[in-house]
This record gives structure tokens, C-alpha cells and sequence, in this order.
């Protein structure tokens, strides 16, 4: 099984831009499909970005497409949100997650938190206005 830490976050003006990175331990993050999901305060969890395990095919979710870019070095064994054009609706708990299913390469607006596991601890981001 795979394990994920999360870094990157803080704290960024409108408009501005973060990265974030997730770090897997395990031989099977390079099988592993990975999802970034946030949860703001009062809000439900929500899939951001996803990318299948060979990084060929990604999914955003509508309130971040065309602002985060998600990519992964599996020679690092790190995947990356790119986050750019910050909003303040942006700040949340940021975590990545693996899918449960190995080499999983399909996406759709059914995905949701439920089909992953091996959660990381997540990483504080906070855009100001």
C-alpha cells in the first residue's frame, strides 16, 4: 500500500499562485492513480484534480479548471497541483489520495472520495483578498 504526504501549502494573495506536492512511499505509487481533494470550512470534500497512473489522463473539477494543473514525476514518486489565479474560495484543508484500484486511468464526475484510500494528512492552504 501506498503512503502520501502532502507540502506546499500556506498562505497566498488573490490571484496568486501555490504548488503543492504529494509524496508517496510504497511500490505501488507509480500504479496509483492520485487525486487532490479539498475541504473548506463548512463545506463537503471535494475531488480538485486527478490524474491516471501512468499521467496521461487528467480530470478537473468545474470551480478549478483552467487555474490548476495537475502532473506527476513517477521517478520522484511525487504528483503536483499547480494552483494559479488564487481565489479567496480556494482556502481549504488540500489532501491527495491513491485510488483504490491499480492502474486506474478514467475519471468522470462520479468520481468521488469514496473511490480512494491511503489518504495523506493534508496541508493548510489560505488565500486572502
Amino acid at each position: 500500500q501506498v503512503q502520501l504526504v502532502e507540502s506546499g501549502g500556506g498562505l497566498a494573495q488573490a490571484g496568486g499562485s501555490l504548488r503543492l506536492s504529494c509524496t508517496g512511499s510504497g511500490r505501488t505509487f507509480s500504479t496509483s492513480a492520485v487525486g487532490w481533494f479539498r475541504q473548506g470550512p463548512g463545506k463537503e470534500r471535494e475531488l480538485v484534480a486527478a490524474i491516471s497512473w501512468r499521467g496521461i489522463n487528467t480530470y478537473y473539477g468545474s470551480s478549478v479548471k483552467g487555474r490548476f494543473t495537475i502532473s506527476r514525476d513517477n521517478g520522484q514518486n511525487t504528483v503536483y497541483l499547480q494552483m494559479n489565479n488564487l481565489e479567496p474560495e480556494d482556502t481549504a484543508v488540500y489532501s491527495c489520495a491513491a485510488h483504490k484500484i491499480p492502474h486506474m486511468a478514467l475519471f468522470t464526475t462520479q468520481t468521488t472520495a469514496a473511490d480512494f484510500d491511503s489518504w495523506g494528512p493534508g496541508t493548510q492552504v489560505t488565500v486572502s483578498s
